[in-house]
């Protein structure tokens, strides 16, 4: 089983009929070049990198545009499209009105697994107690977070509200909620490893790739800035496979992570069996294989 835990969706045929709704996705999130993809299309690059399962990650800077960018009900509805190979994450923007309600509908009705917050774009710090109703549903459903962590290329960030220490507090405040920062925290990647570390609860994904080729980047983060034995031999639980797709392409990443040195087991660890275990199992859409168990 190879899961994806990282993919936007903003751009898949089903969820844009409307031309100016994709227009604005092009802008808000700095992506000009990409095209709207058929599902077809989708299934054909997942069987290219050997993938099984996507995680759709939604956008909600309602605050910004007034309006998400990506709705929990889009997520929903491509997921029903392919129950097997698409798993949903839900979005809010946590400071506006009635994002409490809007997790509560997402989690308790339209059964999304986690939730995607982005502090950089939506300008908060995951200590400010204004987050903690937001957490307290996640905890309440058993969901994880997903966190975009360190640098984005959105417009309109600081990547000071997604320095990885900034999250120390969260995690230890919070040991039963599992949350990820996504892209490892590049560039602070060593501070990402530490709280690892420390915290069971912390995990990260692969989606970085902003110099060089997707090989030659892996291997400067993951055997020079990280040696290849901190994740084989202490964190090779928290570390799941992610590509940021649209921006990043998922074959080569994936293609990438498997010429790294890492063990087997490490490697089948990183492919599936840590999203597995961060999403509290597949068991409602998916049977055999990988369980996740450690």
């Amino acid at each position: 089983m190879f899961i994806d835990i990282h993919v936007h969706p903003a751009f898949y045929e089903p969820i844009n009929e409307d031309a100016k709704v994709e227009e604005l996705r092009h802008d808000a999130l700095d992506i000009h070049l990409n095209g709207t993809a058929p599902l077809q299309h989708i299934f054909n690059q997942m069987r290219c990198a050997g993938l099984d399962r996507l995680c759709l990650l939604p956008e909600d800077y309602s605050t910004e545009y007034g309006r998400p960018l990506v709705t929990n009900e889009e997520i929903k509805r491509l997921v029903d499209l392919a129950p097997d190979r698409f798993i949903g994450f839900a979005g809010v923007d946590p400071l506006a009105e009635g994002a409490a309600d809007k997790l509560e509908h997402a989690f308790g009705d339209l059964k999304l697994r986690g939730l995607k917050l982005h502090p950089s774009r939506q300008h908060f710090y995951p200590s400010d107690e204004r987050m903690n109703p937001i957490y307290d549903i996640c905890e309440k459903y058993h969901r994880p977070i997903i966190f975009h962590s360190g640098l984005s290329w959105e417009p309109n960030t600081l990547a000071k509200f997604s320095r990885p220490i900034e999250f120390e507090e969260l995690a230890a405040a919070r040991p039963g909620l599992k949350i990820c920062l996504a892209h490892f925290g590049w560039p602070w990647v060593q501070e990402t490893a530490m709280l690892m570390l420390k915290y069971p609860n912390v995990y990260a994904d692969t989606g970085i790739l902003y110099f060089d080729n997707a090989l030659e980047f892996y291997k400067r983060v993951f055997n020079h800035d990280i040696p290849v034995t901190w994740i084989d031999r202490s964190l090779r639980h928290q570390v799941m496979f992610g590509s940021n797709n649209p921006r990043f392409e998922q074959i080569r990443m994936a293609d990438a992570i498997s010429r790294l040195g890492f063990r087997e087991s490490t490697l089948e660890l990183i492919k599936g069996g840590n999203a597995i275990e961060f999403l509290g199992g597949l068991e409602d859409t998916f049977t055999g294989g990988v369980t996740g168990e450690r």
